[in-house]
């Protein structure tokens, strides 16, 4: 059974009217080293009966601290390499990633040491155009631009 996941494609328009969108880095050692292919929007797991909407602006939050306000356009769902399905909803709106504050996990690292540390559910944030944002973004989430581009023109 596929997982799910709900999140926010923050965007903004640059002064010459492009788009930019906002993306997270993964914390953890396993994403430490990598950069094309595994940004992310901010995004994760609704709770047991929790609107998918709800859980985007919570994981949003979250993972950046930053607070993102409406009107939120639904776009179609995307399913990753692995399975899971991501629901996502655009949003304009802007925020500074130098003040990004990211909530933490256990991790035990390294793996079978016993030892557990906490790790940021990610490390860094920043804004990129759209044909940098094909690159960077983890491949089964692509789609989502172009579902955000068909909305925002």
């Amino acid at each position: 059974m596929a997982t799910h996941s709900a999140g926010v494609l923050l965007h903004r328009r640059t002064g010459a009217g492009a788009l930019e969108v906002f993306l997270v880095h993964p914390g953890g050692p396993f994403w430490a080293r990598r950069d094309d292919g595994a940004w992310s929007i901010p995004k994760g797991e609704p709770a047991p009966g929790e609107e998918p909407l709800a859980a985007a602006l919570r994981e949003f939050r979250e993972e950046t601290g930053f607070a993102v306000t409406g009107p939120f356009t639904a776009l179609p769902p995307v399913r990753q390499k692995g399975g899971k399905i991501v629901t996502a909803f655009a949003a304009e709106g802007d925020c500074d990633p130098a003040a990004l504050v990211s909530g933490t996990f256990p991790l035990e690292w390294p793996p079978r040491s016993g030892r557990i540390t906490q790790v940021p559910e990610v490390d860094r944030g920043a804004w990129f155009g759209l044909d940098e944002a094909r690159v960077k973004l983890l491949p089964g989430q692509v789609a989502l631009l172009d579902h955000l581009v068909a909305v925002a023109f």
